[in-house]
């Protein structure tokens, strides 16, 4: 019986194998195709290895978007770590402290969710233009408040999951909502924190909409810069696909050496309901 179930669970490696291999193809055109050189870009030989390896073509990829590499980060890394402070905030309030108006208040900020991008492109060039947060910074303020449902929801449900007596024994000992916010909640939150960096992180840095209508060429993030640098007549696919795996590779390191704290994260209850 045992011999049975092991056997029936290996079958299953199968599919989820073919499926990976199915899902890493594009990754395996972009590789190859990065290291080509001009004369061997052909749809008939995309899927062949390059004739020798050279990175010149990321060296050239890399000058053209590096400052839209670091412009990028600029924005970033500021919008994800506000966004997730102001959400921690939020949840430890909506959890943990109790108001008229809390219940009414958590579904309003919930809504924001589910707000098309493209419902609110014109208001927000308006609003940013009025409060003079053009470029960058008024880039960065758009992730963070759109940031901000997803890292309460997130951060409202962890805190729920904590037992309310821990914090009654922090009231017992004289700490105030802010000491207990301070000094108990947020060392703990670490695996809620973990989550919604990377995916804050990982949504500012995939956008390309705000980011296009928010900045100017000097302010571009890197996705609007890899779009443009196709040029209009002749593409180099080869450089093409080295940016686009520059653009990638952050997000991707980040997953690849965070994605278990993710993981974690999740299991430990951040996106429970």
């Amino acid at each position: 019986m045992i011999k049975k179930l092991s056997l029936k669970k290996n079958w299953l490696y199968i599919p989820l194998i073919a499926l990976a291999i199915f899902y890493l193809l594009p990754m395996y055109v972009l590789l190859v195709t990065g290291f080509k050189s001009f004369a061997e870009i052909d749809l008939k030989t995309m899927w062949t290895l390059p004739q020798g390896i050279a990175f010149d073509n990321y060296i050239e990829a890399y000058a053209k978007l590096s400052p839209s590499l670091f412009n990028s980060f600029k924005m970033v890394i500021p919008a994800a770590l506000i966004s997730s402070m102001l959400g921690s905030l939020n949840g430890f309030i909506l959890a943990k402290w109790k108001f008229r108006g809390a219940d009414i208040i958590f579904p309003f900020i919930l809504f924001g969710m589910f707000i098309p991008y493209q419902s609110i492109i014109i208001p927000l060039v308006q609003f940013m233009n009025a409060a003079g947060l053009t470029g960058l910074p008024g880039l960065a303020m758009a992730h963070i408040i759109y940031g901000i449902p997803i890292t309460t929801l997130t951060f409202r449900n962890y805190y729920a999951s904590l037992p309310q007596e821990l914090l009654e024994a922090a009231k017992i000992d004289g700490a105030d909502m802010l000491g207990i916010y301070r000094h108990i909640l947020l060392p703990i939150s670490i695996p809620s924190f973990v989550v919604v960096l990377i995916w804050q992180f990982t949504s500012a840095w995939n956008d390309f909409l705000f980011a296009v209508i928010l900045t100017n060429n000097t302010e571009w993030p890197i996705t609007v810069a890899l779009n443009n640098m196709a040029g209009s007549q002749i593409i180099s696919w080869n450089v093409q696909m080295a940016g686009s795996l520059l653009a990638a590779l952050p997000t991707l390191l980040v997953y690849i050496f965070l994605g278990r704290y993710f993981l974690r994260g999740l299991l430990a209850g951040s996106l429970k309901g």
